[in-house]
């Protein structure tokens, strides 16, 4: 297969103006170290504030590039995130089942991982929620009139303990 090329966006934010550019190139040359992939042209923009932050500065870079296969692109796609991606030639690709197989294989164990990370988190946040309420019940007492959503949650786990309690 020919290579394919494509153009992507990368955007970073965070503080100071110089850590954002910083991290940029860093980035770009992480990019650029990728076994199979050639960066062609690029243009990285000087950060500019973000709106409505007092200390918060965006920058964004445009990166023509080429990869040597499809699963390139998946890798790129999901390790670099672009916030767009326009493959631009060739304008149809022929893909042998067995790389496509390859490609959406590795997109899959990605999406397998980054699945069971969230559960982590999740079970750990409830966790950390179960110990708070047990541990300071007070605190989500006084909070229990503010009805916000993430309020609910520990509300029902402090119902799951008293109940536990009064059946011991």
């Amino acid at each position: 297969m020919e290579n394919i090329k494509l153009s992507i966006i990368l955007e970073i934010l965070g503080r100071p103006p110089e850590n954002v550019t910083a991290a940029m190139n860093n980035l770009i040359e992480q990019l650029s170290k990728e076994k199979g992939v050639v960066i062609v042209s690029k243009k990285i923009n000087d950060p500019i504030p973000v709106k409505d932050s007092k200390d918060l500065y965006t920058t964004f870079s445009e990166i023509d590039l080429e990869v040597a296969s499809i699963d390139l692109l998946f890798f790129i796609a999901f390790k670099y995130m672009p916030s767009n991606f326009e493959i631009t030639y060739p304008e149809n690709l022929k893909v042998k089942n067995e790389e496509l197989t390859q490609a959406i294989n590795q997109l899959v164990q990605r999406l397998h991982s980054y699945d069971a990370l969230a559960k982590n988190v999740v079970a750990e946040r409830d966790f950390l929620a179960k110990r708070l309420v047990t541990y300071e019940p007070q605190l989500f007492r006084q909070q229990q009139n503010a009805s916000q959503p993430e309020n609910k949650v520990l509300e029902k786990s402090s119902k799951k303990q008293k109940k536990k309690k009064s059946k011991h």
